[in-house]
């Protein structure tokens, strides 16, 4: 069975689809959401059994973590063990935008989302559809690329079909993100960083954030 398309209004999303979409995620399937850099797989970061499901999905090893997608700094600094004063500078400089912040992961996150490392990579998407979604949701969702592990990143929900139909009961299309980079990856540990991937986000504007 391919994937039910469900189009959806990027700048104010129908809040009875919203909840539709939600719904699925609550009942522990995987579904394909647009962000502002490419479409991602939502899925509940804490039922193991989903997070088993987007490993299958993209063929993904799971000796890669899985990055968490947020919709407050609140909402960020409660999953990660101790937020570094470097995170807080960075994502009220940056977020809601194209930047991952990878620190320590709270303990009550499984080990699985984070491959065994205790590491847990955060963002906070500019993206109404993403912000609602979590809300509707209430909680915090995956945020791994919408593609076969190994194939580019898609922009639009064709491409998603094309590569995950089969594969998600349900994919939202908002059209294209407009996304031409992933968002650049940070990695903080206590006062030292280091750049895990530049992206969206040029290193020189981390690096003028952090002065």
């Amino acid at each position: 069975m391919p994937a039910e398309l469900l189009r959806v209004n990027a700048q104010s999303p129908e809040p009875d689809l919203l909840r539709y979409a939600a719904d699925f995620i609550a009942r522990g399937s995987v579904i394909a959401i647009p962000t502002d850099t490419f479409y991602g797989l939502a899925a509940d970061p804490f039922n193991l059994a989903a997070v088993d499901e987007i490993y299958r999905v993209k063929g993904r090893p799971e000796t890669r973590a899985l990055p968490i997608l947020v919709n407050s700094i609140e909402q960020a600094v409660l999953l990660a063990r101790e937020a570094p004063r470097k995170f807080l500078r960075l994502a009220q400089a940056f977020w809601p935008g194209g930047l991952t912040l990878v620190v320590n992961a709270a303990q009550r996150i499984p080990l699985k989302v984070t491959a065994g490392t205790g590491r847990i990579a955060l963002r906070w998407p500019n993206s109404t559809v993403v912000r609602r979604l979590i809300d509707e949701f209430d909680g915090p969702v995956t945020g791994t690329s919408a593609n076969i592990s190994g194939f580019p990143s898609c922009s639009n929900a064709e491409q998603v079909m094309k590569q995950l139909g089969p594969r998600v009961p349900l994919v939202l299309d908002t059209g294209e993100t407009g996304g031409t980079l992933p968002s650049t990856i940070v990695e903080l540990n206590g006062d030292t960083w280091r750049i895990g991937r530049e992206g969206a986000i040029p290193v020189m504007e981390i690096a003028k954030a952090l002065e």
